[in-house]
């Protein structure tokens, strides 16, 4: 996989990042969405399919970041096919922080030390090309806009910002409202990452340690009422800072 495309994981995080803060929004949500965000970017690569409500390998073989390769390899250890929410429920210490360091080496944040109350050392994280955040954002916006069915990373892209709560990050207030279900609505426009987004969404609601009955569309749909109107609480404050190899593990 080409370095050249930001993935799925990359691009939520951007959205998520708060230029007037340099925080995070949604930051307990978001480790969950970028789980699912691993998930679609290792089936758009064509290593990951599908399997009902289950995930399975089909194509272990590494695709050059080493992030999705880590997940892909967990993945492939499991031997069987693995439900979509026991696997973005599962342990994710410091994913948020894993993922900002690397837009930090890749040049497209730069972290910003500072001090909360004068005495608790912080940093903050400022988007360096404010270009890349405005591309991407476009992109959701034109979806919700024209109504013209997104391609599927733009689609997938949209689920998992409504599912982890960014909707109304994104789109504040009552003039927002009709965006926000907008964006709700774009989820289905990708099989993979409605699946993603749903199971994000489980995971929040405490419906980890419940089988589904049924196909996954069917236990999906029966759930999407009570999902569809809820938001996850808005953000808590920035981590403390901790140096670069501390950052790198921080959750």
């Amino acid at each position: 996989m080409g370095r050249s495309r930001r993935t799925l994981p990359e691009e939520l995080l951007l959205l998520a990042l708060d230029p007037a803060t340099g925080t995070t929004a949604q930051p307990q949500s978001l480790d969950l969405g970028l789980a699912g965000a691993q998930l679609v970017e290792l089936a758009l690569a064509g290593r990951i399919a599908p399997d009902g409500d289950r995930i399975a390998v089909v194509v272990p073989r590494p695709t050059g970041d080493p992030t999705l390769d880590s997940a892909l390899e967990l993945l492939r250890r499991r031997g069987a096919p693995v439900r979509a929410v026991h696997w973005i429920g599962g342990p994710r210490l410091g994913l948020r922080q894993t993922y900002l360091s690397h837009l930090e080496r890749c040049g497209m944040v730069a972290a910003v030390p500072g001090q909360m109350c004068g005495v608790l050392p912080t940093t903050r994280y400022q988007a360096t090309d404010t270009a890349i955040s405005r591309e991407i954002r476009a992109r959701l916006d034109s979806a919700i806009r024209t109504g013209v069915p997104p391609d599927p990373r733009t689609a997938a892209l949209a689920a998992l910002a409504h599912a982890v709560g960014l909707g109304k990050h994104l789109y504040p207030g009552n003039e927002g409202r009709s965006s926000r279900s907008r964006l709700r609505d774009l989820i289905r426009h990708d099989p993979m990452g409605g699946l993603v987004a749903h199971a994000v969404m489980d995971v929040q609601n405490g419906a980890a340690a419940q089988p589904r009955r049924g196909s996954a569309s069917g236990g999906r749909q029966a759930a999407s009422g009570a999902r569809a109107a809820a938001e996850p609480a808005r953000g808590v404050p920035m981590q403390p800072h901790r140096g670069p190899m501390a950052r790198a593990v921080a959750h």
